[in-house]
């Protein structure tokens, strides 16, 4: 029988930066000047068992989740059981993220990093190595599609867990529909991926059921969001953006929902591929 470990609350040297501040701007002709508030994000590195993985830039908020989120769905660990412990310290722009994770998921860390070392990257957000990029990563078993009500007025009812976004622009959300068609929680990044990553580290640290639920993003949906997805086992996933190819071919293949939920007209399935009635 497996041991769950419980990992730590994170704790700061400082205190994080808040996750917007007030700045001044004037407009062009010079004519009159004021205060806008704007997101701010900081430079969070990333370490596991003492070696540096990373460094991401993020918003500073639920950075207990993100790194949970981020160690699932860069494949770094299989489950979040192989997360120990972690800490946060730093200060203003720079903060850092010592990680304590079970040793089969470091060895397998370090037997990638010596398989990669010396190759030329691909070009691909820093991946090193196509395999990388394309991992072999297991279907889904397949879940039923969410029924059409949960999706109307979505768009505007994912308002409540975007007070950043409303408050001052520049960042994506990721939020987390049940099997009831609740809309339980949200998260909130500058950028896409980490958004994605701090709901599914909500989910898990919150030890909230996934079954039957539908994650929804708010930006464009790339392969990165639909491999987070099935590492995560979230079985549907709601784009207000279109996919790419790519992306819809790995969701048909691995048995993920995939739908888009345009601004003005029906949601569009494309996964998996539905017959055209005559």
């Amino acid at each position: 029988m497996p041991v769950t470990r419980k990992v730590s609350s994170a704790s700061f040297t400082t205190p994080a930066p808040e996750a917007s501040q007030s700045y001044s701007y004037s407009n062009l002709e010079g004519t009159a000047s004021a205060r806008n508030e704007l997101a701010e994000e900081v430079a969070l590195a990333i370490a596991y068992n003492g070696i540096s993985q990373a460094v991401m830039l993020v918003s500073p908020t639920d950075l207990e989740d993100f790194i949970v989120g981020f160690s699932l769905g860069s494949g770094i660990i299989a489950s979040h059981d192989e997360i120990y412990d972690f800490k946060l310290s730093g200060c203003g722009s720079a903060m850092q993220a010592e990680v304590e994770i079970a040793s089969r998921a470091f060895w397998e860390l370090k037997q990638q990093r010596r398989q990669l070392a010396g190759t030329s990257g691909c070009g691909l957000c820093g991946v090193e190595a196509v395999e990388q990029a394309l991992p072999d990563l297991k279907a889904l078993p397949g879940a039923p599609l969410p029924p059409i009500e949960w999706l109307e007025g979505l768009r505007q009812r994912i308002g409540e867990f975007q007070p950043l976004g409303r408050h001052c622009g520049a960042v994506h959300a990721a939020v987390f529909m049940d099997g009831n068609g609740q809309l339980l929680l949200g998260r909130e990044d500058i950028g896409r991926h980490n958004a994605l990553d701090k709901l599914i580290g909500a989910l898990i640290r919150q030890d909230i059921p996934l079954e039957g639920g539908v994650a929804i993003v708010t930006s464009r949906c790339s392969l990165e969001l639909i491999q987070k997805v099935l590492r995560a086992g979230i079985q549907t996933l709601v784009s207000l953006s279109s996919p790419t190819g790519l992306a819809l071919q790995w969701a048909r293949r691995h048995n993920l929902n995939l739908i888009h939920l345009p601004q003005h007209s029906a949601p569009r399935v494309y996964s998996p591929a539905m017959e055209i009635q005559a």
